[in-house]
């Protein structure tokens, strides 16, 4: 039995953790690292010996939070090596605490004008071995993307349509759990087949999609990911139709909230 909550119940369950002070933000980080980790580390670039390349889409709030701290983690790796974390800044601003980390980490910050352009991205994005899509989270709730978000999204499109497979709404892997797990996540089985073209792992839902129903309000433009990373616990959206076909393998990480939401009764069981 899988149960999934809406977008509300996760932010109160959350809440008395942030009032704590508790890292929320970086649990969730670790979390996405680790899975982005291991799929680098299985991609045919590293099979090749050549040194991991991933790429960050960051929009605006903590969804771009969460992502920039994980490419944080990743720079910290993969830059002395001779690898690059690359991050696009989509929206009117970015987590700031956040970029900091990130850029000290040596994460390169590019021009969101030259990712708008299909003919740069149809060059450049082949190069990179994951894609974290971390254009908009939950507090969107399936509003359809819009400004540079979409502008991205529809020129990195025709590059990773061949080789993403949305199509898997079963949860996969659950990473964090009381079963042998650390706090922050951490996930087995994280890798994906070798492809010319990068994974794309959405941060804890894909962009555009309706986080408590699922709807796709601009399907044409909805990043199909391989691996859906979600923290805390699982939302409506990646278990019911359309938006479980564009979520792929669901991770769940383990962020402290679990005992917050057992008290609360999902919005939906999925046997």
């Amino acid at each position: 039995m899988v149960e999934a909550w809406t977008a509300a119940q996760i932010r109160e369950a959350e809440r008395p953790h942030l009032e704590s002070g508790e890292p929320l933000m970086r649990r969730a980080a670790d979390g996405l690292a680790d899975v982005v980790r291991d799929m680098v580390r299985a991609s045919s670039r590293s099979r090749d010996g050549r040194a991991g390349r991933v790429l960050l889409l960051v929009g605006s709030g903590n969804n771009g939070g969460d992502t920039l701290y994980a490419g944080e983690s990743l720079a910290r790796e993969l830059v002395p090596q001779g690898g690059a974390v690359t991050v696009v800044p989509v929206g009117s601003r970015m987590h700031e605490a956040a970029l900091a980390a990130a850029l000290a980490a040596g994460v390169v910050l590019d021009d969101v004008e030259a990712w708008c352009d299909p003919a740069v991205v149809a060059a450049a994005l082949p190069g990179y071995d994951v894609v974290l899509d971390g254009l908009v989270g939950t507090g969107s709730n399936g509003v359809g993307l819009r400004g540079d978000a979409l502008r991205v999204v529809r020129a990195v499109l025709p590059v990773v349509a061949g080789a993403t497979r949305g199509a898997a709404p079963v949860p996969g892997t659950v990473a964090g759990t009381d079963a042998g797990s650390h706090p922050g996540g951490g996930a087995a089985s994280a890798g994906a087949p070798s492809a010319p073209t990068p994974r794309v792992v959405a941060v804890d839902v894909p962009s555009g999609i309706g986080v408590d129903d699922g709807a796709l309000p601009d399907p044409a433009f909805v990043l199909p990911a391989d691996v859906t990373v979600t923290f805390g616990g699982h939302k409506v959206g990646l278990l019911v139709s359309p938006g479980a076909e564009r979520a792929g393998r669901i991770v769940l990480v383990d962020i402290g909230i679990g005992a917050d939401l057992a008290r609360m009764p999902p919005a939906v069981s999925i046997s």
